[in-house]
């Protein structure tokens, strides 16, 4: 059963912003972030449209890999969480994965796998230099990577260093200057007659950090055409948005001042007005804590959400927007953009306090399970 609202992807978009991103750091590869279904755009479709252009493909965890591997996707996949179990290290030798070691639990079920393989396992080896989420301590490194380079299973030449950056966004960031000095002493305390194969960037890494580009950079939210940053926008860094999610508007109302909008009574309009609604709501993965005021695109211009946000409603006011010329008039069955090519997403995620990966996950989700 499809819903009212509805998703568009734009595979132009997609394939631009991660063109931006190898322009950006043009002497290392790309591995393009796909986990979580490529932030609600579908990872397999995602995957295909960037297949000539990407290095290959990061995802969260090995079912997400294996639903790539079955798809037909061949190019090389990381596995960001790693191994969990014998069965993941079944899956890696048999679907081709690159996994990432973070535990020494994995290191446990490296030594006990005992299936003989023709090829050895492709690693990541995981630093924590101070996101204190997933890896070891960077005093560990050079104990660990010596293990892994003689490790039966495991293809030393292929081995990859990497950490993860928590404070990219923040231009001005000390803790990012920190958190690459610690890579740096970490990869400085291995004794490799090679030079040794590393990633660090994401996708504010990318953008704003070059001493973080490395040997293979890991583009995810900027893919989707929002901006890494709190501060700015997807159009100061070139991005294109890759989703747009659209609604028609099913009503339209001449209130009167003093009437109150939405559950709650929680807002009452100031003088006469018109409003439009539409039908789209936290049902629909829009934010349920979106503020009055939040932007909504209608007719070629930027109409305001007024009251609550409705499980699969939106009231806006379209007041300012009302003129006299009959081909502009704002009529029921009109479609509602409520983010994508006129309205970024960054907009409506700081207007509800949150971030676009939710947003577009959330609308990704929803409208998945309704069909659309």
């Amino acid at each position: 059963m499809k819903r009212s609202s509805h998703i568009t992807i734009h595979p132009e978009a997609l394939q631009h912003n991660l063109n931006r991103a190898k322009q950006a750091a043009p002497n290392s590869k790309t591995l393009a972030v796909i986990k979580a279904g490529a932030y609600g755009h579908g990872a397999v479709a995602t995957a295909g449209i960037l297949y000539e252009i990407a290095d290959g493909f990061a995802v969260s965890c090995t079912p997400e890999a294996v639903e790539l591997r079955e798809a037909g996707i061949t190019k090389p996949i990381t596995v960001l969480q790693g191994h969990q179990s014998a069965d993941d290290l079944r899956a890696a030798v048999h679907y081709n994965l690159r996994l990432t070691v973070h535990t020494t639990r994995q290191l446990s079920l490296l030594d006990q796998y005992s299936h003989k393989q023709k090829n050895g396992f492709d690693i990541n080896l995981k630093i924590d230099t101070g996101m204190h989420r997933l890896g070891f301590h960077p005093d560990r490194t050079a104990d660990l990577f010596q293990k892994l380079s003689k490790h039966s299973q495991v293809n030393a030449d292929r081995l990859i260093l990497m950490t993860h950056l928590a404070c990219a966004d923040e231009l001005d960031s000390k803790a990012t200057k920190q958190q690459l000095a610690y890579f740096a002493d970490a990869e400085k305390s291995i004794a490799s007659p090679t030079p040794i194969n590393k990633s660090i960037a994401n996708s504010a890494g990318i953008l704003g950090w070059k001493d973080s580009h490395a040997d293979w950079i890991r583009p995810g939210i900027m893919l989707y055409g929002s901006s890494p940053f709190a501060s700015s926008h997807r159009d100061k860094h070139d991005l294109k948005a890759a989703m747009t999610l659209n609604a028609p508007i099913i009503a339209i109302h001449s209130l009167k001042k003093g009437d109150n909008i939405g559950y709650g009574a929680t807002w009452q309009c100031p003088q006469d007005m018109s409003v439009a609604v539409i039908a789209c709501g936290y049902a629909d993965g829009y934010p349920r804590h979106a503020k009055s005021g939040t932007p909504v695109w209608v007719n070629g211009n930027k109409a305001q959400l007024v009251g609550r946000v409705s499980m699969d409603m939106i009231v806006v006011d379209i007041s300012n927007l009302e003129n006299n010329q009959e081909e502009n008039a704002i009529r029921v069955g009109d479609s509602a953009e409520l983010w994508g090519q006129n309205l970024s997403v960054d907009q409506v995620a700081q207007s509800a306090e949150t971030i676009s990966y939710e947003l577009l996950c959330n609308a990704g989700i929803a409208c998945s399970l309704a069909g659309s």
